[in-house]
């Protein structure tokens, strides 16, 4: 399976034009993709308008996922519901039709305090490669979201994001330690420019680095061996620790409740939103 990432130079929003002619140049030499990845609120922006929602954009991206005959995860878009915004991933299948969509799991709070937080994860699969899972951004930084995609199958998982931060570097190092953890692929793709600070990674089964992006744009293709993930699973990392099936006979999950300190948690305070760096 091939897949393009596209670590594009964005501005803050209204970047369709720019993503479309992307798109556009990789398909011109008629190389044969799978899969298009774009990161966290690329064609937007940050800022919620639901003038340029997930609704707004939908058709746009279908018809480039059905016109070059691949699928496309176009990075992710404000979706308006009732009272309430989330932050969503469309998963586009190669005849233009919305497979499936996942919602942040985490924002970045407090700084992300419109948005509401998406309460259960996202797998698909794609015919006759595998299971895939959607992260978006922070919710990388939650390992128990990781381990649930690994728990329902998925052996790859993509992950738009936007981060201009300095704990860039500290992502990176999570991607790898995640992707062997969960002896899966991991491919997350940032941005540069006014969005984000790049440095996209892509990582294989056994946390090895595949490729890494500077902070200059950057469109490269990962290729991914679903075959290397059922070996590293069935037989173990380097034929060493076979931690999904170990997990699998042993989940954690239920003592992590029974051992809850509530009094220490409630110590730590309310979120609070700091000034950083970078700002």
């Amino acid at each position: 399976m091939k897949i393009k990432c596209l670590q594009l130079s964005l501005n803050k929003e209204d970047n369709e034009l720019r993503i479309i002619e992307s798109i556009q140049k990789i398909f011109s030499s008629n190389q044969s993709i799978d899969l298009v990845v774009l990161s966290e609120l690329a064609v937007a922006g940050i800022k919620p308008n639901e003038e340029k929602s997930l609704s707004t954009f939908l058709p746009l991206f279908s018809d480039l996922a059905k016109k070059y005959s691949t699928w496309l995860i176009p990075g992710t878009f404000h979706e308006f519901e009732d009272d309430v915004i989330y932050n969503t991933c469309p998963v586009i299948n190669n005849e233009g039709n919305l497979v499936t969509k996942a919602r942040k799991l985490y924002p970045w709070l407090p700084y992300e305090n419109q948005i509401t937080p998406g309460n259960e994860i996202c797998t698909f699969e794609y015919p006759g490669a595998g299971i895939i899972g959607v992260h978006i951004c922070y919710d990388l930084w939650f390992p128990e979201t990781s381990r649930a995609l690994a728990m329902a199958g998925a052996e790859l998982i993509i992950n738009p994001t936007l981060t201009p931060t300095q704990d860039r570097e500290i992502e990176t190092i999570m991607v790898r330690a995640t992707a062997a953890q969960q002896q899966c692929y991991y491919v997350d793709i940032n941005s540069v420019g006014e969005q984000g600070c790049g440095k996209s990674i892509a990582c294989d089964p056994e946390g090895n680095v595949l490729h890494i992006s500077n902070h200059q744009e950057d469109i490269f293709t990962i290729e991914v061996d679903f075959d290397l993930v059922r070996n590293s699973r069935k037989n173990g990392i380097m034929g060493l620790g076979q931690n999904l099936k170990s997990y699998r006979d042993n989940p954690f999950s239920s003592m992590i409740e029974e051992k809850r300190n509530e009094n220490y948690l409630e110590s730590l305070g309310e979120l609070i939103q700091q000034k950083h760096k970078d700002e």
